[in-house]
Parts: structure tokens; C-alpha cells; sequence
């Protein structure tokens, strides 16, 4: 009787040592109860105070663009922005728009020419920067897959619409900063890069 009490007793310990386990995890992950500090209703439901701040592109407000290209069909691409990350990679983010008063056709240029690239659809993949000083050019990057690492997936713009682009390249050196941006069936532009 006793081998049997000692494995019943032994299971039952098993078992508390779980369940207070359990609960100890389930009040560590609580929503903080009854002490957990509650917002300022005043303050969370009033509009933010003027401190003389403009907001950020982000809340809506655009900055001037770095630069505006004039393409085919009435599309407007204006770069927002060009930022080198510490990885050694310049992301350059901007606004592909119809100015026209007809739908436009996205054309199948501005994906370039290469065989991987073409093969996933439309895409910003046929931009290129180029370093005039280094004398190099600098393509979109390709994932594994062959794929762009830019915006893709559109064939059309409504009239007056916008869409959000962006398109990874490798960095030039850090002392380049200024480059020229290019993009077929548009005109080409200097863009400073920041980083």
C-alpha cells in the first residue's frame, strides 16, 4: 500500500507544482488589474496641444519631395526620400501619381529588362542610381528568388490617384551623397541621400 500512496502523492505534487506554475504565468501575463496606471481621459481624448511642432511626414503633412519626375502618360513620380541604412543600403520612398485625366497604364519598362525580374510582374525593378563621381551604377537589389526589392503588383492608376513606392539599392560609398536617380520612360533626377 505504501508504493501505491508514495505514487499517488508523488502525481499530486506533479500536479500542484503545475497548477501553481500555470498561475503564476497567467498573472505575470495579466492586463495589470485594478493598480495598472489609466490614462488621463482629459488628455487621451482631447486634440494634441500646439507646441509650435510641425508634424511629421508620416502624420499626413508631406515634406517638399527631393525630386519630381515627369513620366509617360501623365504619371508623376516624386522622391520623398533617400536614406542609406547601417546594413549598406540606400532605401529610396516616394509617390507614383496619374496626373493624367485618364487611367494610366503602368509601363511594363519601369520593371527594366531582366528575365527574373520581369517574370513577377510590374514593379519599379528597371531604376537604377548612378554615382557620376565613383562612376557606378547602382541596380534595385533582387531577393533570392529573383524577385525586386521595390514596390510591385500595379498595372494601373486611376486619375488623380496615388500610390506609395519604394525601391532598395545597394549604398554607394559614404562620401557620396548626391546621385542621380533614373527610371525608364522618366526623366532623371539628383536626389541627395541622408544617413
Amino acid at each position: 500500500m505504501s508504493v501505491r500512496f508514495t505514487a499517488k502523492a508523488r502525481r499530486g505534487m506533479v500536479a500542484l507544482t503545475v497548477a501553481a506554475g500555470l498561475a503564476v504565468g497567467a498573472a505575470g501575463c495579466g492586463g495589470g488589474g485594478d493598480d495598472a496606471k489609466k490614462p488621463d481621459k482629459a488628455s487621451s481624448a482631447s486634440a494634441p496641444a500646439d507646441d509650435g511642432s510641425q508634424p511629421s511626414a508620416q502624420e499626413g503633412q508631406s515634406e517638399e519631395p527631393l525630386a519630381e519626375l515627369k513620366g509617360s502618360n501623365g504619371l508623376l513620380l516624386q522622391i520623398t526620400s533617400a536614406e542609406r541604412d547601417s546594413g549598406g543600403f540606400v532605401t529610396v520612398n516616394g509617390t507614383l501619381k496619374n496626373d493624367g485625366a485618364k487611367a494610366a497604364v503602368v509601363p511594363a519598362a519601369l520593371s527594366g529588362n531582366e528575365t527574373e525580374v520581369v517574370r513577377n510582374g510590374r514593379s519599379l525593378g528597371g531604376a537604377t542610381l548612378v554615382d557620376s563621381k565613383g562612376k557606378k551604377r547602382y541596380y534595385v537589389l533582387r531577393d533570392t528568388d529573383g524577385r525586386p526589392l521595390t514596390t510591385t503588383g500595379f498595372s494601373t492608376i486611376k486619375p488623380g490617384e496615388a500610390l506609395s513606392v519604394f525601391m532598395q539599392f545597394p549604398a554607394p560609398p559614404a562620401e557620396t551623397s548626391d546621385v542621380s536617380f533614373q527610371l525608364p520612360t522618366f526623366a532623371s533626377a539628383t536626389i541627395q541621400i541622408s544617413g
